[in-house]
């Protein structure tokens, strides 16, 4: 039976905790099933607000959001749990389609973006990424050239300047300045963030990219991002463009 989640969260046997907000019933038990299935622990909230109220609890290990919510939007419950300081992964899974809804989705701090309909099997190999992902990087922050990467918080500083970023962006910009330089190609960006099966459209890399260059080179004064047409992309080291 689909279960809502309760207003404050406790881990009962141990395992990972995820939260669904989702106001179809049938589609939120299907991934209620499916991740039950693949042993998480899973709840569910039907609407924006009560998926908000569960989410700040701070007591799951990722979010599974939809945009399109009663009482308050997935955008809004995304930004609102950036805005506790909570980073758990973010996985927007939704019909509406488009590169703008992608975009206000990492925007507003999302981790990931699937489209509907999606198979369980996409659905449950992007949900172990994540967390995956979330991991490997509750680790020590890495400095390159002055800009210093905070896994752990999620943000980049560069001379008291600090920006926040969505953990997908922290991955990819880890993985730049990890090359320290060297150019990364951009079918390794893919493989080593999203996995050698993943079979979304291969540019999520230059999506990724460009959000990186929007946030972070404004602020900091500098290029964070080179192109190397033909090859790939390489982190900027100063002097050395």
């Amino acid at each position: 039976m689909l279960r809502e989640a309760p207003r404050s969260s406790v881990g009962r046997h141990g395992k990972l905790r995820i939260l669904v907000v989702e106001d179809d019933w049938v589609l939120a038990d299907n991934l209620r099933r499916a991740l039950e299935a693949a042993d998480f622990e899973c709840d569910v909230a039907l609407d924006g607000i009560t998926g908000f109220e569960n989410a700040r609890s701070g007591a799951y290990d990722l979010v599974v959001l939809d945009i399109m919510l009663p009482a308050m939007s997935g955008f809004r419950v995304c930004a609102d749990i950036r805005a506790c300081g909570l980073m758990m992964p973010i996985l927007m899974v939704t019909a509406k389609a488009g590169e703008w809804d992608e975009a206000e989705s990492l925007d507003t701090g999302a981790d990931d973006y699937l489209t509907k309909p999606v198979s369980m099997v996409v659905f449950l190999a992007h949900v172990r990424a994540l967390i995956r992902r979330s991991k490997l990087f509750r680790n020590a922050s890495l400095t390159v050239d002055g800009v210093t990467l905070d896994p752990v918080r999620h943000v980049c500083v560069y001379r008291s300047t600090e920006v926040q970023l969505s953990g997908r962006e922290v991955e990819l910009l880890a993985h730049l300045m990890g090359a320290e330089g060297s150019v990364v190609d951009k079918g390794d960006l893919v493989v080593g963030i999203w996995g050698p099966d993943f079979e979304g459209d291969r540019n999520i890399a230059e999506v990724y990219v460009r959000h990186l260059r929007k946030k972070l080179e404004p602020r900091f004064g500098r290029k964070i991002v080179e192109t190397v047409h033909g090859l790939g992309y390489r982190f900027c080291i100063q002097g050395t463009q």
